[in-house]
């Protein structure tokens, strides 16, 4: 799990809104006092307006008063240069489904499953219910900020004789000395993911994706994830994970100078075809926590496995979440203050030739196993314009002695190509099945 940072903003449409309650921080009360300043009065009083008197206060409202949140009303648009769902800020839900092309099913059958998927993409990222046979799950929500994005792996190009157009990059990745693969559960001809800050309307998108499969395609696997929910922190803070660190400090930013260079093929690739320009590849990996180990830790060896406070994601050389690393910094005893196989240290791209790679994963939890052990953990998904560049380089490097390994095990595995967003009247992939 590289250390590096997730944007966790996104753009805004609607007025200021106040983070802890998703409310537009000046829209008057109904006894004329904003939301700010009434916030500000609760906070004085310990925030005694919590649940129990919030919920009376807005069931005594008048039928115009503004709704408490506003997290149904974010969108995210479908036809854009990057597919939606690379760079949007991390989703309170998500859904991560690959499909098999059924027997029989080549490139023709293939062109109108992306066709269907497309629209239904599109309709439901705007809020509006799916062309035919909707099941009304998503019926009193919005948007909720619902992105689709699809894939293409490896044997997708045999399956529909384009051979010729599957990209080098897609090469199988290379074994990892600490991986524990269930291959039913990983590749696959074609990968969907999905994400929404809302849990019905993200499987509302599956259900619809998966129906409009119909007789073309089969699901292969299919996980679920979470994140925490937009609007439950005081302010925008990088997310954590299910051990409780700092989950994607160091993560590239759109604001990076070279963040295109290393996340999208560009139009203008000499290694990779035409139909790849402004998309990205996917690595897609489950990784199980071994999280009885791992709590059985004092916090202070947590933070020597990581290389971060746990507190607040700051460096073990001091400073805040955001501060430079010092990797040459010693303590009193001469030994260094960030452990030589700490994860952080590992992972960062000026110790990996510059590879970076964009983390925009998921936790997720899958029961207790009948020894009571949690079948939980992370589904990682990282971008990278070159991913023997990216996530190779990376994961050789943690093979060799990362010490959070002992503490995870990859269970399964994909590698997905990922072509540029769908312009009017296109549908995803188009650039490839009808070349």
């Amino acid at each position: 799990m590289p250390d590096q940072s997730i944007p966790q903003s996104r753009p805004e449409a609607r007025p200021p809104v106040d983070a802890a309650v998703g409310v537009p921080s000046d829209t008057p009360s109904p006894e004329g006092v904003t939301r700010r300043r009434l916030l500000g009065t609760a906070g004085a009083t310990g925030l005694a307006l919590g649940a129990a008197g919030g919920a009376v206060g807005y069931t005594a409202a008048p039928s115009q008063a503004t709704p408490l949140s506003s997290i149904g009303a974010g969108e995210a648009m479908f036809h854009v240069k990057h597919q939606p769902g690379i760079t949007q800020g991390l989703q309170a839900r998500g859904h991560l489904v690959a499909f098999d092309l059924a027997a029989g099913a080549g490139r023709k059958e293939a062109a109108a499953l992306l066709r269907r998927w497309s629209e239904t993409a599109r309709r439901l990222m705007a809020g509006e219910a799916a062309a035919t046979d909707d099941t009304d799950v998503a019926r009193d929500a919005g948007p909720s900020s619902l992105t689709v994005t699809f894939g293409f792996g490896n044997s997708f190009f045999t399956r529909t004789g384009l051979e010729k157009q599957r990209p080098v990059a897609l090469d199988q990745l290379p074994d990892f000395s600490s991986d524990h693969l269930d291959k039913a559960r990983s590749n696959g001809d074609l990968w969907v993911q999905i994400g929404a800050d809302d849990a019905l309307v993200a499987f509302h998108a599956l259900r619809a994706i998966q129906k409009d499969a119909g007789k073309a395609a089969k699901v292969r696997w299919q996980m679920n994830g979470f994140n925490r929910t937009p609007g439950a922190t005081a302010h925008p803070m990088t997310a954590r994970n299910l051990m409780g660190q700092m989950d994607g400090t160091r993560n590239p930013k759109p604001a990076d100078s070279d963040f295109d260079q290393r996340i999208f093929v560009p139009s203008d690739s000499t290694k990779d075809p035409a139909w790849m320009a402004d998309g990205s590849y996917a690595v897609v990996r489950r990784i199980r926590m071994l999280l009885d180990d791992w709590e059985k830790l004092p916090v202070k060896a947590q933070e020597q496995v990581i290389g971060r406070r746990k507190s607040d994601g700051a460096a073990l050389s001091g400073g805040t979440e955001t501060t430079a690393m010092d990797l040459e910094k010693t303590d009193a005893n001469g030994d260094l203050v960030v452990p030589i196989n700490a994860h952080a240290r590992i992972t960062r791209p000026d110790q990996n030739g510059g590879a970076a790679m964009l983390r925009r994963p998921f936790s997720y939890h899958d029961g207790i196993d009948p020894d009571g052990t949690p079948d939980a953990g992370l589904l990682f998904v990282c971008w990278q314009a070159d991913p023997l560049r990216g996530f190779v380089t990376v994961q050789r490097k943690l093979d060799r002695g990362d010490a959070l390994s002992q503490y995870i095990r990859h269970e399964s595995s994909g590698l997905f190509a990922v072509p540029g967003g769908a312009a009017q009247g296109e549908y995803v992939g188009q650039r490839l099945l009808e070349a």
